[in-house]
């Protein structure tokens, strides 16, 4: 029978304190409007489940759904403009 103190490194990470790196920190800033759109477009829909939505949720929920559309389009444009721009 093996004790758990045997099976320790396994079952723990190694580092469990592994921070971000730049370049992920920044990947997350680029990504930043559409992770605030995507959380306003959650919001609207969570206030329309438990009660009928009215023409005012219909209209939050719908531009909320336009604003989620801009922010990936202006995301994929950007990664696309990045790659052809140092690509030269």
């Amino acid at each position: 029978m093996k004790t758990i103190v045997a099976l320790q490194a396994l079952v723990t990470a190694a580092s469990l304190d592994i921070e971000p790196t730049p370049a992920e920190l920044d990947a997350i800033d680029r990504e930043m409007p559409l992770i605030r759109a995507e959380v306003e477009l959650l919001d609207a829909q969570i206030m329309t489940i438990d009660r009928p939505a009215n023409e005012l949720d219909t209209r939050r929920v719908r531009r909320a759904r336009n604003r989620v559309l801009a922010a990936r389009r202006d995301l994929t444009n950007r990664a696309g403009a990045e790659q052809t721009g140092g690509a030269a």
